[in-house]
Order: structure tokens, then C-alpha cells, then sequence
């Protein structure tokens, strides 16, 4: 017979919003070299090929340490761990307005993505132990919401704060401000409760388990494509509309914006209608399943178009309704992986996933950049990220197959152990 999860604490929810604004804060801190990319161009004589490896810097150290950062949240309280990694991205945001070179630019990044990689295995690791099934489409789509949202402020913002201070003083102004979310966040860790989350952390599938997991690389291989398209949005998308539609200060800071809104909006929606199926029972792997390759299959239709045609704002309708598809992705997403996974698992595999589908965001933003170079035109670039995005499908319909949680402890350990463990925690 099923036992009923028990519902989140009041405290759980307020946690979770915390966590929501972190996340706004995470990717306006990733996102703000892209907004200041021309005005650095301008001021320090970087070509496009330059600018392009510098976007992606924050993706090798941010991708790699993902496989450290599983371990760390399975090893210590995710809560405290994840404030440290936050310290970190925060002073890295910071000081970069105080560098001078490419070098000092690109050490940077480095010590941003090492910060920022804690994040997202702990939202899986919390998520997945502390919210049954039924609203963890919501929990996820909430987070993903975060993520959506700090690239809109961080265009409209970023770009009104060039105008009146310049780049330098934007990245010292949002670090520094980036810092006080901590405060509200240390006052409530010690309150949280964590046993659940501990016993989850007890054991845990090991590396070499997880890759003989054809649906782990399923998810990876989806991830990779909806990464590939996302990163490329996040890091040239402004270039293009100031540089390609020709679309002054003032349209920039909205229209570039205009994406990543439509993403937030579309991920919650989409977040509550996948809870909504798995409360009317539904089976919440197929459903989730559907929902992140339907996303991406209808990002792509949407997406190559955009950038064909000559109307800007039939260009700007397509980009939205690209964008909307896009959310279907990115409210399911991790809850479909933490489905997968379950909660002994959730924190190792989002980590490993994480690491390999990141790597996008390496190669879209110096993929691009090549291709500008080659052909001085965005529409082979876009149509390559339309390609991978349909790998992304594939990967996550095709590879991934049954969608059905893993069952780690009856593979991995001896009948006796998995008895005596079952007993000890009942």
C-alpha cells in the first residue's frame, strides 16, 4: 500500500522562497557579462572570438565542479553548503568590475561558475526530500520561474545601469547587493529541519553506478540540448538584438527581456498543469516526460523562424512563442529527473547531470562566436542550436525510454542489507 507523503511546513515554503530569489540572483549574476558584452568589447578591444571564449568560461569550472558538489550535499547539510557557494558567486560577481584584462576576466568566471555549481544539486537534494511528487512541478517550476526572471532584471536592470554608470559599477553594485540575501537565509537554516534530508543522505548510488544508467545519460543528452539553446539566449541573444535588429538602449533593455518573461510566465503555468495530471493520477514520469519534450520540440518551430524573418515584431512574437515552449521544458525538468532518481539519488545525479549537460554552455557561446566570425550572420548559429535542441528531445524520450524511478538500493546492495535498512528505518 502507498503511504502518503507528508506535506511541506510552512517553514519548507518559506525556504523555498528564499531559494526562488537566490536563483533570480544566480543567473543575474551569470547573465550580466552578456548584457555588459558590448560596452567591455568597446572599452578593452576584445573580437568576437574572445568574447565568445569569455562568455563560456563560466561554464568549464560550473560544469566540472557540479560532480564536487554532489558529494559535498551528500556529505554535509546542503542548506549551509549551499549558502557557502553563494558567498563565493557573489564576491566573484563583485570583483569583476574591478578587472582589467581578459585574464582577470576569465579567472573570474572561473571562481563564478565554481559557486554557482552548488545550486542546482541542492534545490534537487531539498526539493526531492522535502515535497511529495504531487508539488514538486511546482516547487521545480517556482525555481525555474527564479531562473527566468533573473535574466529579465538582469537586461532591464543591467542595461539601465550602463547607461547612467557603466558596466564597472553595475557588476560592484550587484555583487555587493547580491551579498544580503544571505542574511535572511542564516537565520533560518538552523530552523529547517533536516532529518529527512540526512536520512536521504545516508547512501546514495555511487559515479560508477550512475553511469552504467542509460536514463541518466538520457537526461544528460536532453539536457545538453535545452542547455545549448538556453545558454546561447542568455549570453548573445542581446548582442543580436542590439547588434543584428538594431534596437536602441532604451528597446534593448524590454525586448531582450521580453524571452526570458514569457519563459518564467510559461514555466509556472506549466509547472501547476503537470501537478494538476499527477494529482488526477496520471503517471508523473510520462507526464513530466511529455511535457519537457514537447517543449523543446516546440521551441525549435518557433525558434529558427525568428531569426529569418525581417518584421521585428513578428521576429519578437516568434521569439516569445519559442520562449513559452521553452517553459514546458524548464518547470519539469529536474522534477522529472528527481522522479527518476528519488531522493537517495536526487543530489548525486542532478550533480552529474548537470556537469555534462552544462558543457552547452561552453561550447553554444564559442560555437557562436565562430560562426559570426565565419559567415557575420546569427542564422546559421541559430539553426544549429535548433539541432541540438531536437538531440534534447531525443535524449529525453527515446534514451531515457520507460520513465519509471530507478530502483539503486535493490540493484546496488545485498538483500540482507537492503532488509536490515528498511527495518532500521521504519
Amino acid at each position: 500500500m502507498a503511504i502518503e507523503e507528508p506535506r511541506p511546513q510552512r517553514l519548507q515554503w518559506v525556504a523555498l522562497s528564499l531559494l526562488v530569489i537566490s536563483v533570480c540572483i544566480n543567473y543575474v549574476d551569470r547573465g550580466n557579462l552578456g548584457v555588459a558584452a558590448k560596452s567591455i568589447q568597446d572599452d578593452l578591444h576584445f573580437g568576437a572570438g574572445s568574447l565568445g571564449g569569455l562568455l563560456g568560461a563560466f561554464f568549464w569550472t560550473y560544469s566540472i565542479c557540479q560532480l564536487i558538489a554532489g558529494k559535498l550535499i551528500d556529505r554535509w547539510n546542503v542548506n549551509w553548503v549551499y549558502a557557502a557557494g553563494f558567498l563565493l558567486w557573489s564576491a566573484a560577481t563583485g570583483l569583476t568590475g574591478l578587472a582589467t584584462s581578459f585574464t582577470g576576466f576569465f579567472f573570474l568566471r572561473l571562481i563564478l561558475g565554481a559557486g554557482e555549481s552548488i545550486a542546482y544539486p541542492a534545490y534537487s537534494k531539498i526539493i526531492a526530500t522535502s515535497f511529495p511528487e504531487s508539488l514538486r512541478g511546482t516547487a521545480n517550476a517556482l525555481i525555474d520561474c527564479g531562473s527566468k526572471i533573473g535574466p529579465a532584471l538582469g537586461v532591464l536592470l543591467g542595461v539601465k545601469m550602463i547607461q547612467m554608470l557603466s558596466w564597472r559599477p553595475m557588476f560592484l553594485i550587484i555583487g555587493g547587493a547580491s551579498l544580503l540575501w544571505l542574511l535572511p537565509w542564516c537565520l533560518i537554516v538552523p530552523r529547517l529541519p533536516y532529518r529527512k534530508i540526512l536520512e536521504a543522505s545516508q547512501w546514495s548510488p555511487s559515479y560508477r553506478r550512475l553511469i552504467t544508467e542509460r536514463k541518466v545519460w538520457g537526461t544528460i543528452l536532453g539536457l545538453f540540448g535545452a542547455n545549448y539553446t538556453w545558454y546561447f539566449f542568455l549570453t548573445w541573444l542581446p548582442y543580436y538584438f542590439e547588434n543584428d535588429r538594431h534596437y536602441s538602449k532604451d528597446e534593448l533593455a524590454w525586448i531582450a527581456s521580453l524571452p526570458f518573461w514569457s519563459v518564467s510566465i510559461a514555466s509556472m503555468l506549466f509547472g501547476l498543469a503537470a501537478d494538476a495530471l499527477v494529482r488526477r493520477g496520471f503517471h508523473a514520469g510520462r507526464v513530466r516526460q511529455t511535457f519537457v519534450s514537447a517543449g523543446l520540440a516546440g521551441c525549435c518551430l518557433f525558434m529558427v523562424p525568428a531569426v529569418l524573418v525581417h518584421q521585428n515584431w513578428v521576429s519578437n512574437m516568434l521569439f516569445a512563442l519559442a520562449s513559452i515552449c521553452m517553459g514546458g521544458f524548464s518547470s519539469n525538468h529536474w522534477a522529472f529527473t528527481q522522479t527518476l532518481a528519488g531522493p537517495e539519488a536526487a543530489g548525486k545525479w542532478t550533480g552529474f547531470e548537470n556537469c555534462l549537460g552544462n558543457f552547452a554552455g561552453v561550447i553554444a557561446p564559442w560555437v557562436t562566436g565562430l560562426a559570426l566570425h565565419q559567415f557575420h550572420s546569427f542564422i546559421v548559429a541559430f539553426m544549429i542550436a535548433g539541432v541540438v535542441l531536437l538531440l534534447g528531445v531525443l535524449g529525453f524520450s527515446l534514451v531515457v525510454g520507460e520513465p519509471n524511478q530507478v530502483k539503486w538500493r535493490a540493484e546496488s546492495l545485498p538483500l540482507d542489507t537492503v532488509v536490515n535498512r528498511a527495518s532500521v528505518s521504519s
